[in-house]
């Protein structure tokens, strides 16, 4: 497989701004010319080793930053926004959409938002009525979908808050349990811990300063539900610090991300970054034996695993994925080229959608993405019950996965013939170009079809080359 060279023009422009050099001190400090220098700016030349190498050494540049990134993602997800039938008949290269990304990627962004945009047009004029009915229609993105986007963006990582849990959990001494750790410092604030047999899952009263903890829950649920309270009582300031520098466009959005910054504290905290590192290299990332370590679940930990994106101490880039029995995506992070599909599914080719009929096991996966890059891919149900006979069960299935280049430093590679076959993999059929996928549900918008009413094969059609 051919080596894709490194286009980085907007992060050394980026890089250069911070250090407020000019282009002729930067140039000087990275042992190039100045035209030279302009040109790998303006992605007309891919950065080479040379400059790499200065790079770390000039400016302790974890040149890891340089590669994927926003730039993959948002050329994931211009391909699929331009999947849209809109576009049928003005479909730009690949080549084009990675240009954009590298050399205008505020014009991206607002393609992506032109497109959300549109989208909910659609489904506005499908509630006609009650679009009608509401003063405020201007089309935005929902709030949901904007904070998703944000943690999407910012790798899923938040330094100032994952050190503040860091920092919280060891100067109470780390290896005592968080829940007593949280319980307490909640005493401090004069808040009073309670636990229900009834009600919610968590409710604070601030009249009474009293946090009622549901009684059924499982121990992780619970230390991550009073850490999330701590975060609330102790880190606001930080929480609301970072949210401004964020500039949601709505309340509703700030507040949903509130929640999601909190809920990252507790996820911080529970299983603290260097510590969490640390243990995650030494079991090779066994799932289990970290959750049995750190009081956490599986899922908790799958996640947090997809969250050690720290300069200068980077853990195994993961993604990780959660859906629902629909198939419908309900979290979804990617420290990897993977990216996941924004609308919809994923791919039913993927073995997260068969982790439903193996309850409590661990699915592994060799898999290959039409482009070339392969996975080991890991699945899971999780199930989280109600408590009562009567009460609902959720039921979800997790992914988590790695290049196959980290794939030695999991336990859940023994065993495999990681040079032997891989499953054929997608992202989303419309712009997933395998020509005999036996579960493609639609065509691909980049390619034309031959129709012959005499032949029929996997797919009423074939795909051109």
């Amino acid at each position: 497989m051919a080596i894709q060279k490194l286009y980085a023009g907007a992060k050394l422009r980026e890089l250069r701004g911070r250090l407020s050099l000019t282009q002729r001190a930067f140039s000087d400090k990275l042992g190039v010319s100045l035209p030279y220098l302009n040109q790998m700016e303006n992605n007309h030349r891919p950065v080479s080793a040379t400059v790499v190498l200065a790079l770390a050494q000039e400016f302790g540049l974890d040149v890891t930053e340089l590669n994927a990134g926003e730039g993959e993602r948002l050329v994931s997800d211009m391909r699929e926004a331009l999947a849209d039938p809109v576009f049928a008949k003005t479909t730009p290269p690949l080549a084009d959409l990675r240009l954009a990304a590298s050399n205008a990627p505020a014009f991206a962004r607002a393609f992506l938002d032109l497109h959300r945009a549109y989208r909910q047009s659609h489904e506005r004029l499908a509630s006609l009525d009650e679009a009608l009915g509401r003063e405020d229609t201007a089309l935005r993105a929902s709030p949901w979908e904007e904070v998703r986007d944000f943690f999407h963006y910012c790798d899923n990582y938040v330094d100032s808050v994952d050190r503040a849990a860091e920092h919280f959990i060891t100067a109470a001494c780390i290896g005592k349990d968080a829940l007593i750790i949280a319980t307490e410092a909640l005493n401090k604030r004069g808040i009073n811990v309670q636990f229900s047999n009834t009600g919610p899952l968590r409710h604070f009263d601030p009249t009474t300063r009293t946090l009622a903890l549901s009684a059924r829950a499982a121990s992780p649920t619970q230390r991550f539900q009073l850490l999330y309270q701590v975060a609330l009582q102790t880190q606001n300031e930080l929480i609301e610090a970072t949210l401004d520098l964020a500039q949601f466009q709505t309340t509703e959005a700030r507040d949903i991300a509130k929640i999601g910054m909190a809920n990252y504290f507790a996820g911080a905290a529970l299983m603290p970054y260097r510590a969490f590192l640390e243990a995650a290299q030494t079991t090779r990332h066994d799932l289990e034996r970290l959750a049995d370590q750190f009081g956490a679940s599986i899922e908790q930990v799958a996640h947090r695993l997809s969250t050690l994106q720290r300069p200068g101490a980077k853990g195994v880039p993961f993604f990780f994925v959660r859906v629902d029995q629909a198939g419908t995506i309900t979290k979804r992070h990617s420290a990897t080229r993977l990216q996941f599909a924004r609308f919809g599914g994923a791919c039913p080719l993927w073995n997260v959608h068969r982790a439903f009929e193996t309850p409590g096991h661990f699915l592994r996966q060799l898999a290959e993405t039409p482009d070339g890059v392969r996975y080991l891919c890991l699945a899971r149900d999780v199930s989280k019950p109600g408590g009562a006979f009567l009460a609902p069960v959720r039921r979800y299935a997790i992914g988590l996965g790695c290049e196959i280049s980290h794939a030695s430093s999991l336990v859940y590679s023994d065993g495999l013939d990681l040079k032997g076959r891989f499953e054929p993999i997608g992202i989303s059929c419309r712009i997933c170009e395998r020509q005999n996928c036996h579960q493609r549900s639609v065509p691909p918008l980049e390619r034309r079809l031959k129709v012959d009413p005499d032949k029929r094969g996997l797919l009423p059609y074939d795909i051109a080359d």
